[in-house]
């Protein structure tokens, strides 16, 4: 890695990966039953996948277009703002071309244009050059460096920023 921000898609694996065994052992001893399995897939759903299996496909660069690409790009806070959703990606792109300064994400089967304060809630930098490199839409540059770089700085945002509803 060049940067601490960047990361391939196997880093993000490896990052969840750590979390669980950290939890693992936090509460082996209350729970001498509990198994990494479980802990692998709490750790997905920490950061917006159903299981562990969707979160290994999705940031591995394994998923295929229409697939679940999780809650990963999506705060509770971002609720609250007001962004364009889409069923259809075409229809997405039509409107990330009508405003400049967007971003397009993926939203589980579904495609949101977001502005600026959709991204900080995030906790990442609407100015980071890694979004101008993806062209602005996370669907069609899946699985490239710049989604990596940005999914590397996801994963690492606060908490706060993924809390389940």
């Amino acid at each position: 890695m060049s940067r601490s921000d960047e990361a391939p898609a196997s880093a993000l694996l490896v990052e969840l990966k750590t979390r669980a065994r950290l939890q693992l052992k936090a509460l082996r001893p209350e729970q001498p039953e509990l198994m990494l399995r479980q802990c692998l897939n709490q750790a997905a759903v920490n950061v917006g996948f159903a299981h562990w299996d969707q979160a290994r496909q999705v940031l591995g660069g394994a998923a295929r277009p229409g697939d679940d690409m999780g809650s990963f790009w999506h705060a509770p806070a971002c609720d609250t703002l007001l962004n364009a959703w889409f069923a259809r990606h075409a229809d997405a792109v039509t409107a990330l071309a009508a405003k400049p300064g967007s971003v397009l994400l993926p939203y589980r089967r579904q495609f949101v244009v977001a502005a600026e304060p959709y991204i900080r809630e995030l906790g990442l930098d609407p100015r980071d050059p890694a979004w101008a490199a993806a062209g602005h839409d996370l669907v069609r540059t899946y699985g490239s460096e710049a989604w990596s770089a940005l999914a590397w700085q996801r994963l690492k945002a606060t908490r706060e920023s993924f809390a389940t509803r």
